[in-house]
């Protein structure tokens, strides 16, 4: 009488199977997640075989039913792997760990931005979403943004197609409103957030205003001809151009830097109190001071005087 053992079969074939997909795949291209989900139905095919080759046998050797339970488990693990990556598949979660496996940091030029000014603008507001921006005075009558942002990507494609994907311009009265955005991003588990790092050039005869999001700020004022006020900023660096006529004013700053001698302290010291957790009110003037640059609710100001 002849002893068949159910899962045997299965398991030899699966593995044959397995090794010619993996073997041609090398020849065709593919790669091992395509293999998997594309292979495991054969499973099914490869178990119907051996049932129905069983049922032919049995009828004309009665042969004794015995299980391989190591091979069935085998089987059943592929077959469930398979099934899971199938799932994935399917909805869309196998494309995302693709995506990711497949990622890498890449940087791109920031879409260009020019806005065209007239006479009847006086004020400049802008509001960032905690990118690092470079503010510049300049003679041109014009409000540009250039620059360049940071993004983990698997393809070459840039994810910004124009300026209004990154800048929002309005023009409210005799005020200019400047809003960056955030650079898209799904929600989800495999997904950061991308980097920007941006130049804006003002006209340096309008009034400026800068509500930040806790980032950081350059400040070239060049030959700046009004006032510029700043709020909101982790870390402001003022570069302070020779022969200027400004006053750079900070309000609460836990930390100033440059030359001690260049800032002008305003208050008394409170003693027995850290000097990194006092809030600091200091100004730096050269000549008469004529065009301000008031900071307010940063961190760290930042004096630079050798330009």
């Amino acid at each position: 009488m002849r002893t068949w053992r159910v899962g045997t079969f299965s398991m030899g074939a699966s593995l044959v199977f397995l090794g010619i997909f993996l073997f041609l795949s090398k020849f065709l291209g593919l790669n091992l997640i395509q293999v998997i989900t594309g292979w495991w139905p054969i499973l099914l095919i490869v178990l119907g075989i051996e049932i129905l080759l069983y049922l032919f046998l049995s009828r004309q050797e009665k042969p004794v039913l015995r299980y391989d339970f190591l091979s069935i488990f085998f089987v059943g693990l592929i077959g469930t792997v398979g099934i899971v990556f199938a799932i994935m598949s399917s909805t869309g979660l196998m494309g995302k760990v693709e995506e990711v496996m497949a990622r890498e940091e890449r940087s791109f030029e920031l879409p260009a931005f020019s806005y065209k000014m007239d006479d009847s603008i006086k004020r400049v507001v802008v509001r960032t979403v905690g990118s690092d921006m470079t503010v510049e005075a300049t003679g041109a009558k014009e409000v540009s943004m250039f620059g360049t942002y940071r993004v983990q990507t698997a393809g070459k494609a840039k994810l910004l197609k124009s300026a209004d994907d990154i800048i929002a311009a309005n023009q409210k009265g005799d005020t200019l409103y400047l809003s960056l955005k955030s650079l898209p991003n799904q929600v989800g588990p495999f997904d950061s957030q991308g980097m920007v790092a941006g130049t804006i050039l003002v006209p340096n005869d309008v009034k400026l205003e800068v509500f930040g999001n806790g980032d950081s700020l350059t400040l070239k004022p060049r030959n700046l001809a009004n006032d510029w006020s700043i709020e909101s900023t982790s870390s402001v660096a003022v570069d302070v151009p020779e022969n200027s006529n400004l006053k750079v004013g900070v309000v609460g700053a836990q930390e100033l830097r440059g030359k001690e001698s260049e800032w002008k302290i305003e208050g008394k010291k409170e003693s027995n109190v850290p000097e990194d957790s006092i809030e600091k009110n200091a100004f730096y003037q050269t000549r008469e001071g004529k065009y301000h640059i008031n900071i307010a609710g940063a961190y760290s100001v930042n004096l630079n005087t050798n330009q």
